[in-house]
């Protein structure tokens, strides 16, 4: 088995980067989909999250209401670290279990774990190889405005809630830019999956 991390910037396109690995054989595992599991209704984590913030970030179907937490959230250091004292534990408890079971049948296969926030959690020496998908923060702002249709001020606040790129790019054993065209983001994916299989073997 080899673990590798692989992290980026809210807006880098490192969803694009997991998908273009799983086409080529690597098992993902999802931190932000996990992040999801772990507070649906009738967790545990929901539960810990509505005791932290109050009834007013549950919606009215019972599901946590995301966009309510966020506003909560996002800009205010204390409640952030409230929040992922609850998600991160559940999280990386969930990840284990997937990894585990993905090495049962395939001891050389090579797990992803796609962690948005994995140098601000400090893991990155957890993983033989770590990948930051890197964009310059105009970038980011740009995409999170255009394509998702954030305003520009929670666009600025989500990026500066997260590690600098700078901070990234230290922790980083590969870095792949994601600047420009998909088409050149498609060559780096390939020669990196070249390089995890010769490391694998």
């Amino acid at each position: 088995m080899l673990r590798v991390g692989l992290t980026g910037g809210i807006g880098s396109g490192k969803s694009e980067v997991a998908r273009r690995l799983a086409s080529y054989g690597a098992l993902i595992i999802d931190a932000d989909r996990l992040a999801r599991e772990v507070v649906e209704p009738g967790t545990d984590g929901l539960a810990a999250v509505v005791d932290a913030f109050g009834s007013e970030v549950v919606a009215a179907d019972g599901s946590l209401d995301r966009p309510a937490l966020g506003r909560i959230v996002f800009g205010d250091e204390a409640a952030r670290r409230r929040l992922e004292a609850i998600i991160h534990p559940r999280v990386r408890a969930r990840a284990a279990e997937l990894e585990k079971a993905a090495v049962a049948a395939d001891p050389d296969v090579i797990v992803v774990h796609d962690i948005p926030l994995l140098v601000e959690t400090g893991q990155a020496a957890g993983f033989d190889a770590v990948v930051v998908v890197d964009v310059p923060e105009e970038v980011q702002i740009d995409r999170l405005t255009r394509v998702r249709g954030i305003s520009p001020d929670d666009a600025r606040a989500r990026v500066a809630a997260q590690a600098s790129r700078a901070e990234r790019r230290s922790a980083a054993t590969v870095v792949l830019d994601n600047s420009g065209a998909l088409t050149a983001l498609d060559a780096q994916v390939k020669r990196l999956w070249e390089w995890l299989r010769a490391d694998a073997t």
